[in-house]
């Protein structure tokens, strides 16, 4: 089964899927190993890891080259950020291929003028309803795995307004996008009408401190939201994480302990040790056989 028939059973089911965001290998396998169905590829936390705010800096080939580390870290379905396409109908087309031919189970693309930024930040311009279902038409086109899921997102809420936003979305579906991805509700009220009035599965993009309200996802499973992402679980988690270990050394000079019992390996073994290890001692025995 491929990843992208293995996403589109889960948001067959009954629960909503949730799909914390990685940005490395790291986080990935640790999302897999918690035991979530799905890891969502973050274009924010891509953008980090590189050095760069989520303010549209990074091209295609580096946002797809990072969903090939994700891929191949984890089995589960990687839903990856493709930001606007990276220019017109033609480069929608090769963005498209380009996730696909790496594996990914899913992309969104957004309306959003380039070069976009985060969908909780300020400043957002958005491009014409005529563009934006363009792309999308193209990006249908240009599948060639009939199941990989294309996901629309549309930022105009927070520029133009519900209503056009749900508009938008709506337009997307009948173009053949697979599912509607409403950046930004500002209110609960706006949060429940989405699943109302889309007409198709709706993501739900979980942002704590952003401009959508905290909501708990059985509650939103309830709203009718199939699929939620969390861009930025892990790396929220990070980086005060890592502030304080470095203080802390800085400060006494002795790098924290490993738990108790804890070793080197135990760390790399979560990383797949124990089948290369597998594989070393196989080929050591196959050459000591040929002697």
């Amino acid at each position: 089964m491929t990843r992208s028939l293995q996403l589109r059973d889960s948001l067959r089911g009954s629960t909503i899927v949730l799909a914390p965001g990685a940005y490395d290998g790291i986080t990935a396998r640790l999302i897999e190993q918690a035991g979530f169905p799905a890891v969502y590829m973050t274009g924010a936390g891509t953008s980090a890891a590189r050095g760069y705010p989520d303010y549209g800096l990074l091209t295609l080939t580096e946002m797809v080259d990072n969903a090939a580390v994700l891929l191949r870290s984890v089995g589960v379905p990687v839903i990856a950020d493709a930001d606007t396409g990276y220019g017109n109908e033609l480069n929608v087309t090769r963005t498209v291929r380009e996730f696909e031919a790496r594996g990914a189970a899913a992309i969104h693309i957004e309306d959003q003028v380039a070069p976009k930024r985060c969908g909780h930040l300020a400043g957002k311009e958005v491009t014409s309803r005529e563009e934006f279902v363009s792309k999308i038409r193209a990006a249908v086109a240009a599948k060639r795995d009939p199941d990989f899921v294309l996901i629309a997102r549309t930022d105009a809420c927070a520029v133009l307004g519900l209503d056009e936003a749900i508009a938008r979305a709506n337009l997307a579906l009948q173009a053949g996008a697979d599912m509607a991805f409403v950046e930004s509700p500002r209110t609960l009220d706006e949060l429940a009408a989405v699943p109302k009035r889309v007409e198709g599965p709706c993501l739900l993009n979980v942002v704590p401190g952003g401009l959508t309200p905290a909501i708990d996802m059985r509650d939103a499973q309830d709203m009718g939201f199939r699929l939620a992402i969390l861009p930025g679980i892990c790396l929220r988690e990070v980086i005060p994480s890592v502030d304080a270990a470095l203080r802390e050394f800085r400060v006494t000079g002795r790098p924290n302990a490993a738990p108790p019992g804890a070793t080197v390996m135990d760390s790399f073994r979560r990383f797949g040790a124990d089948e290369w290890d597998a594989l070393r001692r196989h080929y050591d025995t196959g050459a000591a056989s040929n002697r």
